[in-house]
C-alpha cells in the first residue's frame, strides 16, 4: 500500500511561493517553467523529493500544486497500475495576465529508483 501524500515547498524563478502535496513514491522532482522579465524562457527546479521510493506507488497518484500568490490552485490525479508514465507537463494560464508572462508550466517527473525488494 502507498504512503499517504507529504507536502513541501518551493519558489520560481520569480519569487513565486508554492505549496506541493505530493505521493512520495511517485514523484521525484517538479520543474516550473516561466517567461522571465527580459523574454526569455527559464525552467528551474521547483521541488525535489527528499526521499527515495519505499515502496511502489498505488495504483492512483495525485500531486497538488498551489500558489496563493499567483491564484493557482489544481490537482493532477494519475491512474497508472502498470505504473508506465514517468512524466506529466500541465500548462497553466495565471488569472488575470496574458500573453506569454502568464504562461507558467510544470513537469512532474517519476525517475525515482525502485523500492527494494521488487517495487517496480
Amino acid at each position: 500500500m502507498a504512503r499517504h501524500n507529504r507536502e513541501g515547498r518551493g519558489s520560481d524563478q520569480r519569487g513565486a511561493e508554492y505549496v506541493i502535496s505530493y505521493q512520495p513514491d511517485w514523484l521525484r522532482r517538479i520543474k516550473v517553467t516561466r517567461v522571465l522579465e527580459s523574454g526569455r524562457q527559464s525552467t528551474k527546479t521547483l521541488f525535489r523529493n527528499p526521499g527515495g521510493r519505499e515502496r511502489a506507488p498505488g495504483s492512483r497518484v495525485r500531486t497538488r500544486i498551489t500558489s496563493k500568490g499567483l491564484g493557482l490552485d489544481f490537482e493532477v490525479v494519475l491512474a497508472d497500475p502498470r505504473q508506465v508514465v514517468k512524466r506529466v507537463i500541465v500548462e497553466t494560464r495565471l488569472p488575470g495576465v496574458s500573453g506569454p508572462e502568464g504562461m507558467v508550466a510544470f513537469t512532474l517527473e517519476d525517475e525515482n529508483p525502485p523500492a527494494r525488494g521488487g517495487g517496480r
